[in-house]
């Protein structure tokens, strides 16, 4: 069975926000998984556990670029805070988020092999982004980028430099706009309830049916009543519903006023959202924890071995 360490302890209660002995208990009943016990702990502690779990802790930065119906979204990475706020790095950012727009390459490789000079360095964008690497330090990379130029309107929104959203829409730019913010404040995942992916609502579903089983079972040996198979199942289902309606764009109660959702408030603005896209920087990316009190131990032995 694999060790449970304290930084993997301390890891699952950052994303999850459970007490440190649930996640303690949680991995060593996942056997060290991670995400099986941040699931085991949904489906102990409920929406408890969740409401970390969009904390991101890679670095670098989001940027847009848009020219009328022409525009781009990019993620650009890097190792630690410190570089976002780096000149050339940003200079970087926002060139390469330019380079698409304009030039519209099929993928990150394409787009190092954009003509681009900064710093010195050149002739293409890979060629000052490895430039760059030498002069600052640290790596950096391209990570992802969406281009816009099917000819709808856009709005876009950057809430600093670490989450980014393009709006593709028709109608009135100012409610486009705050229907961006809307984004990137409440983090929908699709449009409707309808677009939401299938393997989402499986996911939740099974979190749903296995909260339930637990909820019996604790029931059962406290000797009090069993809710029916019918109950459960609507129990079940009305969960599935419920998040259904949290995650989809239209459905959310808008930021600026929870009176009205979002589809509402757009009816009212006699504007239609054909699709949004959401970057928020590290997303998904697992980033290195370091062990200080271990380096310095080797350091200190390495030392002494040397000695």
């Amino acid at each position: 069975m694999a060790a449970i360490t304290a930084s993997m302890v301390a890891e699952l209660r950052g994303k999850t926000d459970a007490p440190m002995m649930e996640c303690k208990r949680a991995l060593t009943e996942a056997q060290g998984d991670m995400a099986k016990a941040e699931e085991l702990l949904r489906v102990k502690l409920g929406s408890k556990a969740g409401k970390a779990a969009g904390r991101i802790t890679a670095e670098g930065v989001v940027t847009s670029y848009i020219d009328g119906n022409l525009g781009a979204l990019l993620e650009v990475n890097c190792e630690t805070d410190f570089v976002t706020k780096n000149d050339s790095f940003l200079a970087l950012a926002n060139a390469a988020v330019q380079l698409i727009a304009k030039n519209k390459p099929a993928d990150v490789a394409a787009l190092g092999a954009l003509p681009y000079a900064q710093d010195g360095f050149g002739p293409t964008l890979e060629d000052v982004r490895k430039g760059l690497i030498g002069k600052i330090g640290e790596n950096m990379s391209f990570r992802r980028f969406k281009l816009f130029a099917a000819g709808d309107k856009l709005a876009s929104y950057l809430h600093g430099t670490r989450i980014g959203v393009v709006v593709e829409f028709e109608g009135d730019e100012t409610a486009a706009k705050d229907v961006a913010m809307h984004v990137a404040a409440m983090k929908p995942v699709a449009l409707s309830s309808a677009d939401v992916p299938a393997e989402l609502v499986a996911r939740e579903r099974s979190v749903a049916a296995a909260k339930a089983a637990e909820d019996a079972a604790l029931a059962t040996a406290a000797g009090k009543p069993v809710q029916s198979a019918e109950i459960v199942a609507k129990r079940i289902e009305g969960g599935v519903q419920k998040y259904l309606k949290e995650v989809s764009l239209f459905n959310q109660s808008f930021v600026k006023n929870d009176k009205q959702t979002v589809e509402q408030m757009l009816k009212a603005a006699g504007t239609t959202v054909k699709a949004f896209t959401l970057y928020v920087v590290g997303e998904g990316i697992e980033k290195k924890v370091d062990d200080f009190a271990a380096e310095v131990a080797a350091t200190v032995a390495a030392a002494k071995q040397a000695s």
